[in-house]
């Protein structure tokens, strides 16, 4: 009976610190796309998900292992959202759809819970390896699933229309937030997807 008693306990103070765990990861991967990575504090992470700031080095050995997590919660959570963006219309579209999501207006607007990779590229030189490393296997995640919307999939220069595709998404994107002035915003990303499809959006 005390076996049992024992084993249950620890089944709940594992089952409240995965969930604490998850708060922070969220509340961090949020962060960093809202204020950047020098920006985003252990403290202030800890406040948001609602724990002790002590608390966090059960969970993260350095505020470098959580930003590294955080990123690749952030890049994971895009890379969802474009999946779930391609599987909801027909193939022949699913490139198309996908760009007009990303540059849409509600994405230039919502930085918070938008592509960290736009929100947070400029930034990316100046990080740890670790933080870097994580990163550019979500952006690697987001070249393929890009590539595998075209109809040549796995054809010799696939890959490169899709970096050059992931590039302008990104690039289009960091720039329409960059500007103060919501017209040049919209002309961007109109522009870009103009540029890659031409006959018509």
């Amino acid at each position: 009976m005390m076996i049992i008693m024992r084993s249950a306990k620890t089944n709940i103070r594992s089952a409240a610190k995965e969930a604490s765990h998850e708060r922070i990861l969220q509340a961090a991967a949020r962060a960093i796309r809202r204020s950047g990575y020098d920006g985003t504090g252990v403290a202030d992470i800890m406040k948001e998900a609602g724990l002790t700031h002590g608390a966090f080095y059960a969970h993260f050995e350095s505020r470098e292992a959580m930003l590294a997590a955080a990123a690749d919660r952030a890049g994971a959570e895009a890379n969802a959202v474009a999946a779930k963006v391609i599987a909801a219309v027909p193939p022949e579209q699913s490139l198309q759809a996908l760009m007009q999501t990303y540059l849409s207006k509600e994405h230039v607007a919502n930085i918070e819970t938008g592509c960290p990779v736009s929100a947070l590229g400029s930034e990316m030189p100046r990080q740890s390896p670790e933080v870097r490393r994580a990163a550019t296997r979500r952006i690697k995640e987001m070249i393929d699933l890009v590539a595998r919307q075209s109809p040549d999939w796995g054809q010799p220069g696939c890959h490169e229309r899709a970096l050059v595709t992931v590039a302008t998404m990104v690039g289009t994107l960091m720039l329409a937030r960059a500007v103060d002035d919501p017209a040049l915003s919209e002309s961007l990303c109109s522009a870009a997807l103009k540029s890659q499809f031409p006959s018509g959006t």
